[in-house]
C-alpha cells in the first residue's frame, strides 16, 4: 500500500512558490491510496464515506483518502460511469482520469509536507502548463464528464491569467454540440456556478462558457445579453453582456457574498427581451428580469437566500439608483417594498448589489455611490420609530388593522423627513 498527495494541494504549493508567497496552510489535501482494498482501509481505522467510488476519512485528520481508480463511460451525463478500483490500479492510471494537467500531479506521502521540494510525479506535464498559465485536459476522457466544462470555467475564474488550450476548448465545444451538458443535473450546475461566482474574476467563467457554447444551453437568459445595446450616457460600455461581466467583477472586488453576486448575475436579465424597436432603452426591464430570474431559480434549484435577494435587486435596482431624488415618503415606500424593516441585513446586501451595478460600468469603477449610505441612514431613522407605542396609541384611539399600520408608516415618514432636514437641504417633496 502506497499513499500520495494529489491534485489541488500540490498545484497550489507550486503556484505559491512561483509567486514567492508562503504556501496556504488551509488548502484541502486529497490523497490517493495505491495497492489497497476497502477492507484493508477499514481495518486501519478509515471511515468509508464514498457512495460512487471508494473514499475514506482518515481516523484522526479526517482528510479524504480515495483508492486509485479508473472510470469507464457507460451513458450520457456526469453519472454515466462505471468505476474500477482494485489493488492493481496504478497512480498513473488514476492521474490519467483527472480533468486538467495542473490537477494531475502528485508527491509521495513522505514528502507531502513540502511538495515544493519533493520529487514531483508529473506524467502529463502539469508543471509546464502551470508555468505557462494554461488550462489543458489530461486525456480525451475529459469529454466523458460534462461537469468538467463547468470546473474548467471555474478554474478560469480562479486563475484569470490562465488561458484555455485550443485543443481543450475544441473538446468542450464538441461536448456541447453532442448534448453532453444537457444531461447535467441542476444541483451540479448550481454547485459549480456558485463556486465560480465566488472566485477572483467571475467574468472569466462566463467567457469560457460562452466560448464553448455551454452558456447558451445552461443559462440562455444570460447568454442573450451580449450584443444588446444600452444608452451610452448611462452605460458607456453599451453592450449589456459586457456590463454584466463588469458588475460581477465589481462584486468580487468588493468581496460580496454569494447572495449578492448571484443578484448581480440576475439583475438585468430582462434587457435580453427588450423589443428591438425601442432599443437602446429598456423600459420595464426590472419586472421582466424578475420573471426570468424566477425561471432560472426554479430550474437550477437556487437556495432561498440567493433567490429572494436577487428578486428584490431585479425589481428595485432602478429605484435605488434614483433614490437621491426621492422625498421621505417615497424613500419609506422603497424601504417597505424591499422589506428592509423586517430584514435589514438583507437590505444592506441589496444596497451592495446596487453599488456593484452602478460601478460596473466603463470608467465608473471608482465613483462614489452615495445612495447606499443614504438609504442605510433612512432605514436607521425609520427603525428608530417606537412602533409599539404608536400601535398602542392608535388602538386607544379606536383604530385597528391597516389603520394602525398607516399610523406607523406616517411616523416613519416623519422620522425620515426629520432626518433629511437635519442632514442637509430639503429634497423635493413627493
Amino acid at each position: 500500500m502506497k499513499t500520495y498527495l494529489v491534485g489541488g494541494a500540490v498545484r497550489d504549493a507550486l503556484m505559491a512558490r512561483a509567486a514567492g508567497t508562503p504556501e496556504a496552510s488551509h488548502v484541502d489535501r486529497d490523497w490517493v491510496v495505491v495497492g489497497a482494498t476497502p477492507e484493508a482501509m477499514v481495518q486501519k481505522g478509515f471511515l468509508p464515506v464514498g457512495r460512487d467510488f471508494p473514499v475514506f476519512l482518515h481516523p484522526t485528520t479526517r482528510e479524504e483518502y480515495a483508492l486509485a481508480r479508473t472510470e469507464r463511460k457507460t451513458s450520457p451525463g456526469y453519472r454515466g460511469f462505471v468505476v474500477h478500483a482494485e489493488p492493481g490500479v496504478t497512480l498513473e492510471d488514476d492521474l490519467a482520469r483527472r480533468d486538467l494537467t495542473i490537477n494531475a500531479m502528485a508527491v509521495t506521502a513522505d514528502e507531502a509536507n513540502d511538495p515544493v521540494h519533493a520529487q514531483l510525479i508529473d506524467p502529463h506535464k502539469g508543471l509546464q502548463d502551470l508555468q505557462d498559465r494554461v488550462l489543458r485536459h489530461v486525456t480525451d476522457a475529459f469529454t466523458e464528464d460534462p461537469v468538467r466544462i463547468l470546473r474548467l470555467a471555474r478554474f478560469a475564474a480562479r486563475f484569470p491569467d490562465f488561458s484555455v488550450a485550443p485543443e481543450t476548448l475544441a473538446l468542450m465545444q464538441h461536448m456541447v454540440e453532442h448534448g453532453e451538458v444537457d444531461h447535467l443535473v441542476a444541483e451540479r450546475v448550481w454547485q459549480e456556478l456558485a463556486r465560480g461566482l465566488m472566485e477572483q474574476r467571475p467574468s472569466r467563467m462566463f467567457d469560457v462558457l460562452r466560448d464553448c457554447g455551454a452558456l447558451k444551453r445552461l443559462l440562455p437568459e444570460v447568454d442573450r445579453l451580449w450584443g444588446v445595446p444600452q444608452r451610452a450616457e448611462y452605460h458607456p460600455e453599451i453592450d449589456t453582456g459586457v456590463h454584466l461581466m463588469m458588475v460581477l467583477d465589481m462584486s468580487a472586488r468588493l468581496n460580496a457574498p454569494l447572495t449578492v453576486r448571484f443578484a448581480c448575475l440576475g439583475h438585468d436579465l430582462g434587457k435580453g427581451t427588450t423589443p428591438a424597436d425601442v432599443l437602446p432603452r429598456h423600459i420595464g426591464h426590472e419586472e421582466r428580469s424578475a420573471r426570468l430570474l424566477k425561471g432560472v431559480c426554479e430550474r437550477l434549484r437556487v437556495p432561498a437566500d440567493c433567490r429572494e435577494l436577487a428578486d428584490v435587486v431585479a425589481r428595485e435596482h432602478g429605484n435605488i439608483h434614483r433614490s437621491e431624488s426621492l422625498g421621505a415618503a417615497a424613500r419609506v415606500r422603497l424601504l417597505e417594498r424591499c422589506d428592509a424593516l423586517r430584514k435589514p441585513a438583507r437590505f444592506h446586501e441589496v444596497l451592495l448589489a446596487c453599488e456593484c451595478d452602478a460601478r460596473g460600468r466603463l470608467g465608473m469603477s471608482d465613483m462614489a455611490y452615495p445612495q447606499r449610505e443614504q438609504l442605510a441612514q433612512a432605514l436607521m431613522w425609520a427603525q428608530a420609530v417606537d412602533t409599539a407605542h404608536i400601535a398602542a396609541q392608535a388602538q386607544a384611539d379606536g383604530l385597528s388593522g391597516p389603520k394602525v399600520g398607516e399610523q406607523i408608516h406616517k411616523a416613519r415618514v416623519a422620522a425620515v423627513a426629520q432626518g433629511l432636514g437635519a442632514a442637509g437641504p430639503a429634497v423635493a417633496a413627493d
